[in-house]
C-alpha cells in the first residue's frame, strides 16, 4: 500500500511529527475512515526515506492517543472510535485558534478587534456557503 509522505528537513517540527500530522489530516479530511489499514513501519520507513525509529514513534504517539489501533500480526489500523474524526477536526481548529490568538497578541490586536474582524469573516464566509448547523438535513 503506497502512502505517500511529504517530509521536509525544512520543517521546524521532527519528522515524526510530521508523519502525524499528514496521518490526522487525511482521518479528518475522511480519506482515512475507520478500520483503514495503514502501511507497515518498514514500508513507510522506506517510502518515507527515514528509519524505522522515526516512523515507529509516530505509530506510537497515535496510538497513545488513540487514532490508531495495532493488532498483532495484522498491522495497524485506523481506530473505530466514535467521532474519531470530529474530534480530530476540533482538536485541530483549536489549535489553529490558539495561533491565530497568539498572532493578535503579537500585533497588538484586542478582544474586540479580534472579535471584529472574526465576524466580518464569519459574515463573508457564510454568504457563500452554510455552515453544517445551518443546513438541513
Amino acid at each position: 500500500m503506497a502512502t505517500e509522505l511529504f517530509l521536509s528537513s525544512t520543517d521546524s517540527r521532527p519528522m515524526y511529527a510530521q508523519i502525524m500530522a499528514q496521518f490526522v489530516a487525511r482521518i479528518v479530511a475522511g480519506d482515512w475512515g475507520p478500520g483503514h489499514p495503514l502501511p507497515s513501519i518498514r514500508e513507510l520507513a522506506s517510502q518515507g526515506k527515514v528509519s524505522v525509529i522515526t516512523v515507529k514513534r509516530a505509530y506510537l504517539e497515535l496510538e497513545h492517543a488513540g487514532i490508531i489501533v495495532t493488532r498483532q500480526g495484522k498491522g495497524s489500523f485506523v481506530a473505530e472510535a466514535a467521532d474519531l474524526q470530529r474530534h480530530l477536526a476540533r482538536a485541530e481548529f483549536d489549535r489553529q485558534l490558539a495561533d491565530l490568538l497568539a498572532t493578535a497578541r503579537r500585533y497588538g490586536l484586542g478582544r474586540e478587534q479580534v472579535l471584529g474582524r472574526v465576524a466580518e469573516a464569519w459574515g463573508s464566509v457564510a454568504l457563500a456557503t452554510p455552515s453544517p448547523e445551518e443546513e438541513t438535513p
